[in-house]
């Protein structure tokens, strides 16, 4: 990977930064609620207990950080380094030319397979201004989503459904409802919210293709009660008790 920006270095002041904002208390909280206890799905992950606004100023400060800086903050076991890192990503991203984009953009697919991008804020907060965002106009490049979608890995699934955000808010609409297909008998919870999430959001854009949706094949009785909860929050509340109770 040979992306080229002219800065000087600061990775060893973010990290100082970063040490002597830590809120322990905060990063206790932060732990739980993310479950990195042994087995939960954020296992082993660091927290230093520093709130997301915090991050994205820590970010904009240090927008310049070259390429290998950023794979050192996003190969870290801190939570907040990640975050982080991709936060100045996007900022690059969003700064770049097409081929520093899909520089950045393969760059995002390498750490998704290396498991860096791993816990469902990192994922939501730079998927769809990054993978989403490229795939949108590279249109040639979708068979990744779907490929990401079929992975046996949770944060791959979630980054597969999470980039047609930025589908949806252009009104496209087909490859959420088709990714949708496919994770709709997933058996993880953060898979339910996911598809959940992005169908609400496709039906806050166009009810009829969410009803045809969910009434296809009967997926609103098949697919998990998350998912579908999170899917029909918008609805009315006669339409939506009727979809719960599976009387439509």
């Amino acid at each position: 990977m040979n992306i080229t920006f002219l800065m000087k270095s600061g990775l060893k002041e973010l990290k100082k930064e970063l040490k002597i904002m830590a809120n322990p208390e905060k990063a206790k909280l932060l732990q739980r609620f993310f479950k990195t206890g042994k087995g939960q799905y954020g296992e082993g992950d660091i927290f230093l207990g520093i709130i997301v606004a915090e991050q994205r100023k820590i970010a904009k400060k240090y927008s310049n950080l070259k390429i290998n800086e950023i794979q050192n903050l996003l190969s870290s076991k801190i939570h907040e380094e990640r975050l982080i890192s991709l936060f100045i990503l996007i900022q690059k991203y969003k700064k770049s030319d097409e081929k520093q984009k899909k520089q950045i953009f393969n760059f995002y697919l390498s750490n998704a397979k290396k498991q860096n991008i791993n816990n469902w804020d990192l994922v939501d907060l730079s998927a769809p201004n990054i993978l989403g965002d490229f795939i949108l106009n590279n249109e040639n490049k979708i068979n990744i989503l779907y490929r990401l979608a079929n992975s046996n890995n949770l944060w791959e699934k979630r980054i597969a459904i999470i980039s047609t955000a930025i589908f949806i808010k252009n009104n496209k609409f087909e490859d959420t409802i088709k990714i949708s297909e496919i994770l709709l008998n997933d058996r993880h919870d953060l898979i339910h919210k996911a598809v959940g999430w992005m169908l609400r959001e496709l039906g806050k854009k166009d009810e009829k293709v969410l009803e045809d949706f969910l009434n296809k094949n009967n997926n609103y009785k098949k697919m998990p009660r998350t998912m579908l909860r999170y899917s029909i929050e918008k609805f009315p509340e006669n339409k939506r008790q009727a979809y719960l109770k599976g009387n439509t």
